[in-house]
C-alpha cells in the first residue's frame, strides 16, 4: 500500500510540476536543480553532525526535519528539472554529464532509489527512532547520492 502511495504521489508531483518546469529556460533549471541539492545536503549535514559523528547532541525533532526536508527534495519531481541542454556538454555552470541523457532507465533508478531512501529515513525519523536507526538509513540515504553522482556528476 505504501509504495503504491509512494509512486501515486511521485507521478502527480512530475504532472503538477511538468507545465512550471516547461516554462524554465536552461538556465533556471540547473540553478534550481543544483539548489535543491544543496539543500538537502545542507540537511544530510545536520543528521550525519548529530546520528553520525555525535558533533552535535542528537535532537529527535531536529532529525525529523531534516529527515522531512531531504524527502521532499526526493519526491519533488526534479527529474523535470534535467531538460535538454542541461549538461555540462552545453553548459560550463553544471558537473551534469552528458552521459545522463544516453542513460534514462539508470537515471530514473537512481532517482527512484533515492525518493525511496529518503522516505524511508523520514518515517523513521517520524517515528522517534533512536540515533542507530537514523544513522544506518542515513547511510543508505548516502549510497543513492553516491551512485548519481558516481554515474553522472563529473568531478
Amino acid at each position: 500500500m505504501r509504495k503504491s502511495r509512494f509512486f501515486l504521489a511521485l507521478a502527480m508531483s512530475a504532472a503538477v510540476s511538468a507545465p512550471a518546469v516547461a516554462q524554465m529556460d536552461v538556465e533556471d533549471q540547473i540553478e534550481t536543480r543544483q539548489s535543491a541539492f544543496t539543500f538537502a545536503a545542507w540537511n544530510m549535514g545536520k543528521i550525519k553532525a548529530q546520528a553520525v559523528d555525535g558533533a552535535v547532541a542528537y535532537n529527535e525533532q531536529q532529525m525529523l526535519a531534516a529527515a522531512n526536508a531531504i524527502a521532499s527534495v526526493a519526491n519533488s519531481g526534479l527529474g523535470s528539472l534535467f531538460g535538454p541542454g542541461t549538461a555540462l556538454d552545453e553548459n560550463d555552470n553544471t558537473r551534469l554529464k552528458p552521459e545522463f541523457f544516453d542513460k534514462p532507465d539508470r537515471a530514473r533508478e537512481v532517482a527512484i532509489n533515492f525518493a525511496q531512501e529518503a522516505t524511508k529515513l523520514q518515517e523513521i525519523a517520524a517515528n522517534g527512532a533512536e540515533k542507530a536507526a537514523v544513522a544506518a538509513q542515513f547511510s543508505e540515504v548516502g549510497k543513492t547520492c553516491k551512485a548519481c553522482h558516481d554515474d553522472f556528476r563529473a568531478e
